[in-house]
């Protein structure tokens, strides 16, 4: 029996209680842990980070202890070390409790103005993250400086992304203007410089290579309508067998972000898969279900069916399942659709957000003759 050690250990990291987690380095252990919970990278620790509690600790001993990668290892051996210096779990509660009501307000604020769960969730985790790290200074002194400390001290030094951080702020900035009066002056709340990035596309002969390699009928049908129709993960998984209208040849999507219902073309290839997916399957009530019938399949198993599709298809970038969105749009473009149309089937509510892809597209870009020809 071949074993890894994976060491967890309790203690605190920047004014917070975690769980350090140590082991050789290994990618396939470091995405079965970024499967369980959210971890960081600490380099001046140098362990994986988690913020501490009850759940994370088990749910990291049970399914960390259950791993094996074949060829490498049969199980892990995990070897745990609780710090007794920790806060009790009275102190834990009374922290808890300071902030618990203002973030219960917070909450049934931005549920009476009918925010998305996951919008909530997210602000809700970043004022409550925040407000830890500022304790024990009471929430009336905290101010713009204790803002900038909070992002160098803690969203710099852990490595957190821009668009993490926006959130945050965001989070910060709705807080302290609905629920909590304080020092901070909301307009001048520091926020990351704008990241330009262009958006990841795959061209039509990797899509088609990744759609071919997968033969599990549900599987190919999920993939090829996130492409063919320029959905998001999530209005996939929602969608309901009543969504497809193969008399009109489109798909109506319900609600999806800034609660909004859209239609898309749905072409005769992707409807007659859809039929012979369902005479098959038989959805109750999700057009795609998981394992019981009329439960909705996970988020999870859809990223892990178009990782394996990649590792078949041997293509050679991290692709993720927004990438089939991107690919959409762009090859839209490159085949003469207008923008204002994408703009229209992508959902966006502005045309600047929709010409990101004209960047990418290389349907003008071809025509331009470089003066090296010339030479």
């Amino acid at each position: 029996m071949i074993f890894e050690n994976i060491n967890i250990e309790t203690g605190s990291y920047k004014k917070s209680e975690v769980i350090f987690i140590r082991f050789p380095f290994n990618q396939q252990i470091i995405d079965k842990l970024k499967s369980i919970v959210p971890a960081q990278w600490s380099r001046s620790n140098r362990a994986w980070v988690v913020a501490y509690s009850d759940e994370n600790m088990s749910l990291l001993q049970q399914q960390l202890s259950a791993f094996s990668v074949a060829g490498q290892f049969d199980s892990v051996n995990v070897i745990l070390k609780v710090n007794h210096n920790k806060p009790s779990a009275k102190v834990e509660s009374e922290k808890l409790a300071i902030y618990q009501e203002k973030l219960d307000a917070f909450k049934a604020w931005m549920q009476s103005k009918r925010y998305a769960e996951s919008t909530m969730k997210s602000y809700i985790h970043g004022v409550n993250i925040f407000l830890n790290f500022m304790h024990p200074k009471a929430i009336v002194e905290i101010d713009n400086a204790d803002v900038i400390r909070f992002n160098t001290e803690y969203i710099l030094s852990n490595k957190l992304s821009s668009a993490y951080q926006n959130h945050v702020v965001n989070g910060i900035k709705f807080f302290f203007k609905i629920i909590e009066k304080s020092g901070i002056d909301i307009l001048k709340l520091p926020r990351p410089r704008p990241e330009h990035r262009l958006p990841n596309v795959l061209s039509k002969e990797e899509v088609k290579a990744l759609l071919e390699v997968v033969k599990n009928q549900k599987h190919k049908a999920m993939l090829s309508l996130i492409y063919g129709c320029g959905l998001r993960a999530g209005e996939l998984l929602r969608l309901l067998p009543k969504d497809v209208d193969s008399n009109r040849n489109v798909l109506l999507i319900r609600q999806s972000k800034g609660k909004k219902d859209r239609i898309v073309p749905l072409s005769l290839k992707l409807i007659e898969m859809l039929r012979a997916y369902f005479v098959v399957y038989r959805p109750v009530k999700w057009l795609f279900e998981g394992q019981e019938p009329g439960e909705q399949y996970a988020a999870r198993s859809l990223q892990q069916v178009l990782k394996l599709a990649i590792e078949k298809a041997n293509i050679q970038k991290p692709v993720t399942l927004h990438w089939l969105r991107h690919s959409y749009a762009t090859h839209l473009h490159e085949s003469g659709t207008d923008i204002r149309f994408i703009q229209e089937l992508l959902g966006h509510n502005s045309s600047r957000t929709t010409e990101i892809y004209t960047h990418v597209s290389t349907r003008s870009i071809q025509n331009i003759k470089s003066p090296f020809d010339s030479l």
